[in-house]
């Protein structure tokens, strides 16, 4: 399997450029899923308190055998555990269920902007990283406003930004802001979760051109625009054909055929709202 090729953050840290998902997978099958996929290769796996299986991949890390330093692991902390002391406490208990004594990104979920909280919480992951307990951290799903107000009060720049990002949605604004300001972009759901993306004729007529799946040609098109991606199975010939992606390459033609893809369609809450 080829190598995935390494993204260096902002801070000088790297991480894999594409990575393994573990969104909607229970805790009893996370082990497992987790197991499959750095069987396959993928050295990073992405997490949240939300996902409610940091213990399942936790586990899955642990019999791995591989060596934690080659292992880059990313969890989230949840909106209502936002403000410094929570977010504090949380983490904690993240790294207790992962069962590690760090790990490589820690991401704010969501801004939840109504709460008012995300700069006091950004305060705690500060802490947590001069502590040297994340070697990494950032947010998701973080809109450009959220994100300029963070660059303008925080002490520490976000290193990424976790956004719903598939061809549907190719946040092309965001991307430039992050791209103006040394924030990495990574996308969550950039298959399109199986909801009609993948059966679009144009992704059909690439994938036949290079012989591939209309999966793989997204993921290759999200790597060649300098995404991080993080797709998500449960099924072991679907996390190995994922990772399969460095063996061709999109042309212009192909590329433009899939970025006439965009039509704003979020499938996701919208972050401006949601809290």
């Amino acid at each position: 399997m080829s190598k995935v090729p390494d993204i260096t953050l902002n801070n000088g840290v790297t991480m894999p450029q594409l990575g393994f998902g573990v969104w909607q997978v229970p805790d009893d099958e996370a082990a497992t899923a987790v197991a499959a996929a750095l069987e396959a290769g993928y050295r990073s796996i992405d997490t949240a308190a939300l996902y409610r299986n940091e213990q399942g991949t936790g586990r899955a890390i642990a019999a791995s055998g591989i060596p934690r330093e080659e292992l880059f692991v990313t969890t989230k902390l949840w909106n209502t555990d936002q403000g410094h002391d929570n977010a504090l406490r949380a983490f904690d208990a993240s790294l207790g269920k992962l069962g590690l004594e760090y790990v490589d990104l820690y991401l704010i979920h969501w801004p939840a902007p109504a709460r008012g909280l995300y700069l006091e919480t950004w305060r705690a992951l500060e802490k947590i990283h001069a502590d040297g307990r994340a070697r990494a951290i950032g947010v998701s799903n973080f809109p450009v406003a959220q994100l300029r107000h963070l660059l303008d009060e925080g002490g520490v720049a976000p290193a990424l930004n976790q956004v719903e990002l598939h061809p549907h949605l190719p946040q092309t604004e965001l991307r430039a802001f992050h791209a103006g300001h040394g924030i990495a972009t990574e996308a969550w759901s950039p298959l399109g979760q199986g909801r009609g993306l993948l059966d679009e004729p144009a992704l059909a007529a690439v994938a036949a051109k290079h012989g591939r799946t209309p999966a793989q040609v997204v993921l290759r098109w999200h790597l060649q625009i300098g995404n991080v991606v993080i797709p998500k199975s449960v099924t072991p010939s679907r996390i190995r054909e994922n990772i399969d992606v460095f063996g061709f390459e999109l042309d212009g033609e192909d590329l433009a055929a899939i970025d006439a893809l965009d039509n704003g369609g979020r499938l996701g809450p919208d972050p401006s709202s949601f809290n």
